[in-house]
């Protein structure tokens, strides 16, 4: 059975974000940790809910080291994709899926992996990766894939470096107000 939703939140953790906190005509899929929980739980979401926008909300990593709180991304690509030398680092050999996703909205790019970021790596640099996540990419492929527009907002809850670990533990929830008033604006 499916429920018409006109907006889907797609939230990798109950911890990032309390679903009672969202109003109540908004739909809410938590995916887990990481881009195949990211893009089953998304795909699975938009068949049930038939939503006409995604809005994902999570932590990120942050590289860009000027940008700090909650930031808007407009552009997503897979850092963890390297199967050099078939394809550059980022792109899927022998696919004709995008390389990257563009939103309707935002303005920082977001690096997509499954790997939690704790040190320096020049290619991200190379890119202009403003933030790192690890489910953005597979949430825009899925929602390219329905031809749904998506937009994200991320709370840079570390440094992605060797102190991110714990600097994420004490974050995780710091983006909620921040998302909160941004999804008001948004509805309004």
């Amino acid at each position: 059975m499916t429920i018409e939703h006109p907006i889907l939140l797609v939230v990798a953790l109950k911890n990032e974000l309390e679903a009672i906190t969202i109003p109540k005509n908004i739909a809410v899929a938590y995916t887990g940790i990481g881009k195949i929980n990211a893009a089953t739980i998304t795909q699975s979401a938009i068949i049930h809910y038939q939503p006409s926008l995604i809005i994902n909300f999570g932590t990120a990593g942050g590289l860009n080291p000027k940008l700090s709180e909650l930031v808007t991304i407009g552009r997503v690509i897979q850092r963890d994709m390297n199967a050099q030398p078939l394809a550059p680092r980022g792109i899927t050999p022998f696919c004709t899926k995008p390389a990257e996703y563009v939103s309707e909205s935002g303005k920082y790019t977001c690096g997509t992996g499954d790997s939690f970021v704790t040190s320096t790596d020049p290619w991200l640099n190379e890119q202009k990766v403003d933030v790192v996540d690890m489910e953005l990419f597979a949430i825009a492929a899925i929602a390219h894939q329905h031809q749904i527009p998506w937009r994200s907002y991320k709370f840079i809850s570390d440094a992605a470096d060797d102190q991110a670990g714990e600097q994420w533990h004490e974050k995780i929830n710091h983006g909620e107000e921040l998302f909160l008033e941004e999804l008001k604006q948004l509805l309004s």
